[in-house]
């Protein structure tokens, strides 16, 4: 089974954005993998992390994008945090920087996605 893990609120603090999560259990051992994709269907971009055996998705939902953004801007450290691990999202800004100019104006990930994605991230 796939494990997820989603980040519901996103702060930041001293010029780092922190991606809090309450799933302490699924962020041990996880390291970055440094890859993004995108879920259409659920309207996120997911980075992607690996443990000794399998990947972890990090779901990063539409609700947190205007902070994304902001971090993607101003090349603020993204690090992914549970009251007990934390680590950094390696390779953040040029994935998601990519993965949104292959978005923007591509009706291969659907309508809704395309929309919204141009409506967070392009200006």
């Amino acid at each position: 089974m796939r494990k997820m893990i989603e980040f519901k609120e996103a702060k930041f603090e001293n010029g780092v954005l922190h991606l809090h999560t309450e799933q302490n259990e699924l962020i041990k051992g996880i390291k970055p993998a440094g890859q993004i994709i995108a879920d259409s269907d659920k309207f996120a971009f997911v980075y992607l992390a690996e443990n000794e055996e399998e990947y972890v998705y990090l779901y990063l939902d539409e609700p947190i994008w205007g902070q994304l953004k902001k971090a993607l801007d101003e090349k603020c450290p993204v690090i992914a945090k549970s009251e007990e691990e934390s680590f950094e999202l390696d390779g953040f800004h040029e994935e998601l920087d990519y993965l949104v100019s292959n978005i923007e104006g591509n009706g291969n990930y659907g309508d809704e996605m395309v929309k919204k994605v141009e409506t967070a991230f392009i200006d």
